[in-house]
């Protein structure tokens, strides 16, 4: 990791920490489906016209397009929808947290439905600790009828973790298409806006919608040119220098990132056990990795 990757590594953190908040904001004028289909609109656009810039071919036969549309499902319809959902209920802060939890289960993901990624001990150490974590965060809000929306949030941003680890096992498909990042993430964007469209238009109807505030507006332009757009570019950029594991680091620092955008723009506060929770987690992640084991190794040899 030299310093211009770990420069890139804490901008996505910041570009994907801000979704959480621009999501929030947006919902003071816009309905989740029309939120999703907007921002995967907007990321579709501005990815395309970069694929044509640089001269990169864009997805093209059955293959591609088949993959392309699971990934649009797995990885931004279904968990983008979910997260927006779940922040009717919960701040975005507390969103960003439970969304730490996604390596906890692309590992789980991976263990059952890929035959050359079973769990060796540390990882499963890690997904223990990390449901450990989650359970933490929930606390007696699962038992509680008079918290019971803090549950139901918490529960939808869990579902969109389930499938952003699903859409790891997919993209497998991404791979075998040949299809190079920058036009995978643009065929996901559009398959995923064309999914959104008939449910915002047929369930929201955005254009009978009274006029959204300012602050509405701009949040969702941020949303899909900063938090997607420039979030796919700069999470490749990552990926293609650091490898999977180094970027794989974001995750605990993205809840950091909303964490201080909640509290500074949106003066949300968190339990303190939902950072109790988000240290579980990130103990879990860490476990996952295996680097932090590796190196306290030698002096456990002593």
């Amino acid at each position: 990791m030299t310093p211009r990757l770990w420069a890139l590594l804490i901008a996505l953190s910041l570009a994907w920490g801000t979704s959480f908040l621009t999501m929030a904001v947006a919902l003071r004028g816009f309905p989740p489906f029309t939120i999703v289909c907007a921002r995967t609109a907007m990321a579709a656009l501005v990815l395309g016209l970069a694929c044509l810039a640089m001269g990169l071919r864009l997805p093209r036969g059955r293959q591609a397009w088949t993959a392309c549309a699971g990934m649009g499902l797995l990885n931004n319809a279904i968990p983008f929808t979910l997260i927006v959902a779940g922040l009717q209920f919960i701040p975005s802060g507390l969103a960003a947290v439970v969304n730490a939890a996604t390596p906890v289960f692309a590992v789980l993901c991976a263990h059952w439905l890929a035959d050359d990624e079973r769990l060796t001990a540390n990882r499963l150490a890690g997904a223990l600790t990390g449901v450990a974590g989650v359970a933490l965060l929930i606390g007696p809000a699962a038992f509680d009828l008079h918290r019971g929306g803090e549950a139901l949030g918490i529960a939808l941003c869990l579902g969109a973790c389930l499938s952003y680890g699903l859409s790891g096992v997919w993209s497998r498909r991404v791979k075998r298409a040949g299809l190079a990042p920058l036009p995978a993430a643009t065929g996901q964007c559009a398959t995923a806006c064309l999914m959104m469209l008939p449910l915002s238009l047929a369930w929201e109807r955005p254009w009978a919608l009274p006029a959204p505030p300012v602050e509405a507006v701009l949040a969702l332009v941020v949303l899909g040119l900063v938090a997607t757009a420039l979030a796919y570019a700069l999470y490749y950029a990552i990926l293609a220098g650091a490898g999977a594991t180094n970027t794989m680091l974001v995750t605990l620092l993205v809840p950091v990132s909303a964490l201080l955008l909640g509290w500074l723009l949106l003066d949300e506060a968190l339990a303190p056990r939902h950072l109790a929770g988000m240290a579980v987690i990130g103990t879990g992640l860490l476990l996952i990795d295996g680097r932090l084991a590796g190196r306290l190794r030698p002096f456990r040899a002593r």
